[in-house]
Formats: structure tokens, sequence, C-alpha cells
């Protein structure tokens, strides 16, 4: 049952923060004095027009509803799949402590076949585990895929409306952007579209 313990509680939404516009073109075989050079100058005009911008991953994964909806789920289908596997475990563990007692007063034939039995048991609850391990980790993998296409396709309207060029993203565990103005974070305003996106969606799914 350890595997289950592994699977929601790793999701981040690293899985869905890596959000790039268009592409930066970069020469890395040319003189390493005159790429850095002209990479900051390029960057530094490109943040007065606004055209590079970004977005802090963890203020996303705490705002937006969706995102939050999802894992939700998934950490609900985790709970049921550990809580039906550990009352089979314990009933497994009943059946085994039951044997135990009365093993010394049957007989070998019994014995053996109760062991079997027992045996057949064990291994059937092995597969339960990886089943259900299995079907949370590819429920896991398209409810975030699905979530990941939202952000990228809202992100790509909004950047050709805004003229951006580059969305990057910020997370404090995986810090990409070091350090940016103010003004380029644009997080809470793509959060807000997408909360409005998402409500606007269920509300047309309940009609």
């Amino acid at each position: 049952m350890n595997k289950l313990f592994k699977t929601v509680s790793q999701v981040s939404l690293g899985l869905v923060a890596v959000m790039a516009i268009a592409s930066c073109n970069q020469n890395a075989n040319t003189g390493a004095t005159n790429t850095t050079n002209d990479s900051t100058a390029s960057v530094a005009n490109a943040n007065k027009e606004e055209k590079i911008v970004y977005i802090n991953s963890d203020t996303l994964s705490e705002k937006y509803e969706y995102y939050k909806d999802v894992r939700a789920k998934l950490e609900a289908k985790v709970k049921k799949a550990q809580s039906d596997l550990q009352s089979k475990g314990q009933a497994f563990q009943r059946e085994v402590a039951e044997y135990q007692q009365k093993a010394a007063s049957m007989s070998a034939s019994d014995r053996q076949a109760t062991e079997e039995r027992l045996a057949r048991k064990q291994d059937e609850l092995g597969r339960l585990d990886q089943n259900a391990s299995a079907s949370i980790a590819q429920d896991e993998s398209t409810e975030f895929t699905n979530v990941y296409n939202t952000i990228t396709e809202y992100l790509k309207k909004h950047a050709e409306e805004k003229g951006y060029e580059l969305v990057l993203t910020y997370s404090v565990s995986n810090p990409t952007v070091l350090y940016a103005e103010k003004k380029m974070d644009i997080t809470a305003e793509v959060v807000e579209a997408l909360n409005k996106e998402y409500k606007d969606k269920k509300a047309k799914e309940k009609k």
C-alpha cells in the first residue's frame, strides 16, 4: 500500500508551470562576453516594452480553482483506495492470525491448503495495490495535462492580446526567475481570468 502514498502528495504545479509563449533564439557557440552583453541589452530593451512577463506558480496553485479542484479530486481517490486496501489488508491479517492459532490442531493437508489460499490472497492484495496506483497515476497525468493545456491556451491568447513575447514562471522551489520588476508579474490578472473562465465553464456544464 506504500505506493499510493507517493502519488498525489508529490504533485506540484511544476507539471503545468513551464509556459513559453514565443521562442527566444540564443547562439551558445558565439563569444561568451559578446553573447552575455547582447543578451543583457536585449532583455533590458524587452523589459522596457514589457514584452517579457512572469507568473508566480505558487500563487497560481493556491488560487486557481480548477487546479485546486483537480488536486482535491485526486487526493480523494487516493484516500478511498488507501481505505479499501487497508480494510482488505486488515481482513487478511485476521485470517493469518486465525490460521496461526489453529495450525497446530490442523492436519498437514489442511495446513497446506490454507497456506496456499492465504498466499493467493496476499498476491491479490499486491496486485490490487499496483492496479490502484497505476489507475491513480493515469488519472493524475490526464487531469494535470488538462490543467496545463487550459493554462497554456489562455496564455497564448493573452500574450497575443498584450503583445508579450515570453511568459516565464517563478516558484520558491524552482526559481527560474531570480529577479524581476513587480510590473512584470501578471499572476493576479491571469488567475482572475482563469477562474472566471473556469466558473463560466462549470455554469454551462450544469445547464
